[in-house]
């Protein structure tokens, strides 16, 4: 469903939503859990076992399209950036200048809870999502239960850089504008960052990429999120102000986004809990999945149990 957050067009899937009815949730009413995902990422991306473990657990399941992203309002307006030169900027210690930040993308999220009523919710993210992620639980703390930083970083300078081999299909392009040539582009970066342990079959991956480029392939969109990424410098020296309870999960194995950046966020933020997970990458196969769950809902129930003193009478 389409809803109106911060000013603009967000696709939201709202799951699960008023009081559950199963042994899991004790006819009690359910916490929301709003998933964010990550660069270029759409709301189906998140894996349905993921999805039905938390609906089973007794969690409502909020998901939606990041802006420029999927079904969500595509902002074409604000042009294309120049990245090459906002990365020479970077590079030179200059801020880059993105058309909009990650503190928006914050916004928008806290603006899709707005939209369903929600007055707080646990917030998992995963890459870019869990940059989002920590910046809502910087804005809003009284409105984040719990943070859950999947697959993310700090973004502090010094942290190590990805693989070699993941920066140059990163830095390539589709050999050609057919569907064809784009579904193929992706698999093989998919290939690159994902899971050593546990990889996803090519024709399942395969399958996962057409569906996304079916509900909208937006790559300049892409360009403008990365550049709200690079931008967001500062993120890092604030991460001590986090008070939510934070679990931060991350692949031993990541080659994108390697396994320091979660090092990094959990020395950060106090109290954190880190987890790694061997042989996992940069994606979320069924494999990892279980892996994920096993740490995701003790941290979720140990943050419900305070506010679950707060339970709303049903009506």
């Amino acid at each position: 469903m389409k809803i109106r957050a911060n000013g603009i067009d967000i696709e939201v899937e709202d799951t699960g939503s008023g009081w559950g009815s199963g042994p899991a949730s004790g006819g009690q009413y359910r916490p929301a859990v709003l998933l964010i995902m990550g660069l270029g990422m759409q709301l189906v991306a998140w894996p349905p076992e993921l999805v039905q473990a938390l609906l089973a657990a007794g969690y409502r399941v909020i998901r939606h399209d990041n802006r420029d992203v999927g079904l969500s309002q595509h902002l074409a307006g604000l042009g294309k950036p120049n990245l090459l030169w906002q990365s020479l900027r970077y590079k030179l210690g200059l801020a880059p200048r993105a058309p909009y930040s990650v503190s928006d993308m914050a916004a928008d999220a806290l603006g899709v809870l707005d939209a369903l009523g929600i007055s707080k919710a646990h917030v998992v993210g995963v890459s870019m999502g869990g940059m989002i992620a920590q910046r809502m639980a910087l804005a809003a703390p009284e409105r984040v239960l719990s943070l859950s930083s999947v697959m993310s970083t700090s973004s502090a300078k010094g942290l190590p850089l990805a693989k070699p081999e993941v920066m140059r299909v990163l830095l390539s392009r589709p050999n050609g504008t057919s569907p064809q040539a784009v579904v193929d582009h992706y698999v093989k970066l998919f290939q690159v960052i994902g899971s050593p342990a546990f990889p996803i079959p090519e024709a399942q991956l395969r399958a996962n990429i057409q569906l996304s480029a079916a509900r909208g392939f937006d790559p300049i969109g892409t360009l403008r999120q990365t550049l709200a990424v690079m931008a967001d410098i500062t993120r890092a020296a604030q991460l001590p102000g986090i008070t939510s309870p934070t679990l931060v999960l991350h692949g031993k194995d990541d080659p994108l986004l390697p396994y320091a950046c979660a090092e990094d966020t959990a020395r950060r933020i106090p109290g954190a809990k880190l987890v790694g997970i061997a042989g996992m990458g940069h994606d979320l196969p069924s494999g990892v999945v279980a892996r994920l769950l096993d740490a995701l809902l003790p941290h979720l129930k140990a943050a419900d149990a305070p506010a679950m003193t707060h339970t709303p009478t049903p009506t």
